[in-house]
């Protein structure tokens, strides 16, 4: 579950850019490799940052392949809180909308794709789906996405995975704290929030109210990427293991449920962000990155 732990990436240099958004609050983004040719696009997962094992590896990997990359860390994931209650979600595309857009604006003509994990993944996902024929990215690789929210919030209270839910809760909990008054103004109850001990009653608490869903299951309902597949217009490659103790297999899409731009490649192994085959952790090898480069790098050739 945990391979990243032990990758050592080559060190990129990164430039921070704080980015405006249009309702005056802000996301950090970094900005590592060449200022010209291909660019690409990074979306975290839950509670991640450009800290993230996962980041730093494809970060470093895409670098290294001529690609010049931009993490948008969501609102309140760079390590300094945003200005409004309001934070993010598993389906929230209005600041990957905002900030792509932007950045096709200000470098115009040049290649434009996306790697997003897991929440990222997700959003990214439904974003490509909403945008459709409209999209401003050439290609997207998405990985160990929870296609089905609900079903996933409910895997995260079994087993083992109650241990990985536990350690993001905390963080989560962690921030409602520190943002109380501001989301109190926003109807959220802070004692049922900070009494959470699921992700769906934490999403009932904290997320439904901030961001208008009726309950919990509205939010999945509405967030989930799943619906969102058939609708997507540019070339898409969804990577995904079959063991990922996060998910169930029941929610993994059939190819009814994909669009003729999207590939679905399952492996039997592979866990949660995971994808490293090797004898032991300092001999691993880590060929999700090897795989996105070469997804990548065929594409803009």
């Amino acid at each position: 579950m945990y391979p990243h732990l032990f990758r050592r990436p080559k060190t990129v240099d990164i430039t921070p850019e704080r980015f405006t958004l249009s309702d005056g609050d802000f996301v950090d983004l970094q900005w590592a490799g060449p200022t010209t040719g291909p660019l690409c696009f990074l979306f975290h997962g839950l509670e991640g940052s450009g800290h993230s094992p996962y980041i730093t590896g494809i970060r470093s990997t895409l670098v290294s392949a001529g690609f010049q990359t931009v993490l948008m860390q969501f609102r309140g994931c760079s390590g300094v809180p945003n200005r409004l209650p309001r934070a993010y979600h598993s389906g929230d595309t209005a600041d990957i909308r905002e900030v792509i857009a932007d950045i096709h604006r200000r470098h115009p003509g040049r290649w434009l794709g996306a790697v997003g994990f897991s929440l990222g993944g997700n959003a990214l996902l439904k974003y490509l789906g909403e945008e459709g024929s409209n999209s401003l990215l050439a290609h997207a690789v998405a990985i160990s996405v929870p296609f089905n929210l609900s079903r996933c919030a409910d895997r995260l209270g079994v087993g083992v995975s109650k241990i990985y839910a536990w350690h993001l809760l905390r963080s989560l909990h962690a921030k409602v704290a520190l943002r109380a008054e501001d989301l109190e103004s926003v109807g959220v109850d802070i004692s049922e929030a900070l009494r959470s001990r699921s992700f769906r009653a934490f999403d009932e608490a904290v997320v439904a109210p901030t961001f208008g869903f009726v309950d919990a299951e509205d939010y999945y309902s509405k967030s989930s990427c799943g619906p969102f597949l058939s609708h997507i217009q540019i070339p898409t490659l969804i990577l995904h293991a079959a063991d990922d103790p996060f998910m169930t297999t029941d929610s993994i899409p059939t190819e009814t449920d994909l669009s003729d731009h999207v590939t679905l490649e399952l492996s039997q192994s592979g866990g949660h962000v995971g994808f490293v085959s090797g004898p032991c952790p300092g001999a691993a090898r880590y060929w999700l990155d090897e795989r996105i480069r070469a997804e990548l790098t065929s594409a803009t050739e």
